[in-house]
């Protein structure tokens, strides 16, 4: 069957892989938010036409990947009423689908994502129109179900493809399948039912008509919201833009990466932000001082105090993550719900099966347990954010302030983490985790105590023989990881590193190992451990809700400015000796 060139754009150029599109009109798009339903109505001479050209042509709104960004917008123009985009596609294997799809005609629709920072609104006719009074265009997007019907790609350039007779001939079926297929579009994108459309359509309804009749139901039923052209919320949502706020705020402190929702914001000084939380908040700032400003912005309820302590918060936690103690990767992570001390209770093993006798009778047996006991414990410091610091608007000095935060919680951490390793505590059994008697203590005075195939042989030798809870069930423990301090660091990665062995005898058998540096161990002590995924044997906790470092805002009179406190719930324990196997030099 021939392709029907009828459905191809005329502005498609396969070879140049760029199409021309109306991506927006002034038709009213059916729109909902606390006070109801309005229409939203585009209005193309406050558009900001300098920041269109390069933006993402997407897939359906999409930014979950990369590959959700199919080209690029070249130029944007205004004409007969309508918004013009012209667009160039990527020539990558997986965008040629999409091109395929435009050129045989299967997909057409276009839909836009904008920001607005200011609307006006009427209410002529007794029903809420709101328009942009200042916006810019953040994308346009490949769609098949756009929300503005009239918004697709261009089957013309400038003039009509078709020669004037031509159109002129076009038959009345021709015309009622266009009625119809657009009526149904417009239902579907309002998310009401296929009745209303048939309903629309045996009334022999026009497109205008249709949408008054449209926005009448969505008014009555309160239905479910329609589809917008926006992907994301509500630009004037408080919570949208505290968030917005937040991510400029936070890349000013530290850098980073920046979302592209929080551009508009990131030119914003600090008395911009707390000026216009006010402004929201419905304070008017007008001949305030910057003094003023702040002063009201954070003894108000304004949202200036939670960007500054989100801000802070995120700066802080970026930090403490990137200077977390390597011992937790030896842990099992846990949560608490409140400050109790906390036993983790271990099952021994079943141990084997018995054969059943001629009476058929079964052999119960039970099972040992162990607890080990942890308690959390709050650690604090406080941050106060000067009047003067949010004058100057030196974000640089508040981002190093709280890094220092994240960093001080990383080592709060580490220390504990450490002294739970180093200073070798009583476990349940009132015996010490490294223990002769458990024969996970190695000790010589000869250098046969550093890290090597010999010692490391040894330590795999008698994890591989420990027992479980009823010590006779053998548990074979793997090691999987060495930890060492600085001083022996290279002697650890010399003896674990991956060489290409000639013989048989040159193969390092201990090259999957992975070596854990811990610089707080000070002398030539050095561990090996089982992977905790199969044998845990030490556990950290926070508590419930409060993972890391948290910042908080403080109510302060005495102090100009703003107060925080930065706190972190941790706690850490043992839990089983058996994965765990320590080797030191003998001071004897």
């Amino acid at each position: 069957m021939p392709l029907d060139v009828s459905m191809q754009p005329a502005t498609f150029d396969p070879a140049e892989r760029t199409v021309e599109a109306v991506i927006a009109t002034s038709s009213p798009v059916m729109r909902r938010d606390e006070r109801g339903a309005y229409a939203e109505v585009l209005n193309f001479d406050t558009l900001d036409m300098a920041r269109t050209s390069g933006l993402p042509v997407l897939d359906s709104h999409s930014t979950a990947s990369v590959r959700d960004t199919i080209g690029r917008v070249e130029s944007v123009r205004v004409e007969n009423g309508q918004l013009i985009a012209k667009l160039r596609f990527s020539s990558a294997d997986d965008v040629r689908p999409v091109l395929q799809r435009i050129e045989d005609g299967t997909l057409a629709g276009v839909s836009i994502g904008y920001r607005v920072p200011r609307w006006t609104e009427t209410t002529a006719g007794g029903r809420r129109t709101r328009t942009p009074a200042a916006w810019s265009l953040t994308e346009v997007t490949m769609t098949s179900n756009p929300a503005d019907p009239s918004a697709r790609l261009r089957h013309e350039q400038g003039a009509p493809t078709m020669p004037q007779e031509e159109l002129e001939t076009i038959s009345e079926d021709d015309a009622e399948k266009t009625r119809r297929s657009e009526i149904r579009g417009l239902v579907r994108a309002a998310g009401l039912g296929p009745e209303i459309a048939d309903d629309l359509i045996d009334a022999g309804a026009d497109m205008t008509r249709s949408k008054a009749e449209v926005f009448d139901h969505l008014e009555a039923n309160r239905r479910a919201a329609p589809i917008i052209r926006s992907h994301t919320p509500a630009n004037d949502d408080p919570a949208v833009i505290t968030r917005r706020q937040t991510e400029a705020v936070a890349f000013r402190m530290a850098g980073g990466e920046l979302q592209d929702d929080a551009r508009a914001f990131v030119n914003m000084s600090m008395r911009d932000i707390a000026a216009d939380s006010l402004q929201r908040a419905g304070v008017s700032t007008r001949g305030m001082s910057a003094d003023e400003i702040f002063q009201r912005a954070a003894q108000t309820t304004s949202d200036f105090p939670l960007v500054v302590s989100n801000a802070a918060n995120k700066v802080a936690l970026d930090t403490y993550k990137a200077a977390e103690s390597p011992l937790k990767t030896l842990c099992r992570q846990t949560t608490l719900a409140n400050f109790k001390k906390s036993t983790s209770i271990r099952l021994g093993e079943m141990g084997r099966l018995e054969q059943i006798a001629e009476d058929g009778e079964i052999k119960h047996t039970s099972r040992a347990e162990a607890g080990e006991e942890m308690q959390l414990a709050t650690y604090a410091r406080g941050l106060t954010v000067s009047r003067q610091l949010l004058i100057d608007d030196d974000l640089n000095l508040l981002g190093d302030m709280t890094a220092a935060l994240g960093e001080a919680a990383a080592q709060t951490e580490a220390d504990l983490l450490v002294s739970l390793l180093l200073d070798n505590p009583n476990m349940s059994d009132g015996t010490p985790v490294f223990d002769d008697s458990r024969g996970n203590i190695y000790s010589t005075a000869s250098p046969d105590h550093y890290p090597s195939t010999v010692s490391l042989s040894g330590a795999r030798r008698a994890m591989r023989g420990r027992t479980g809870l009823d010590g006779k069930t053998l548990i074979s423990v793997t090691p999987r990881y060495v930890v060492v301090g600085p001083e022996l660091e290279t002697v650890a990665e010399q003896v674990l590193a991956e060489i290409q062995p000639t013989t048989t005898d040159d193969v390092n058998p201990f090259s999957r190992l992975s070596l854990l540096v811990e610089p707080r161990i000070e002398d030539d002590t050095w561990f090996v451990f089982a992977d905790p995924a199969r044998l845990p044997t030490m556990r950290y906790a926070y508590l419930a809700g409060a993972q890391g470092v948290q910042i908080q805002r403080t109510e302060t009179w005495d102090t100009l400015g703003m107060k925080f406190r930065a706190y972190l719930d941790f706690g850490a324990g043992w839990l089983d000796w058996r994965g765990a196997h320590r080797i030191e030099e003998d001071a004897s």
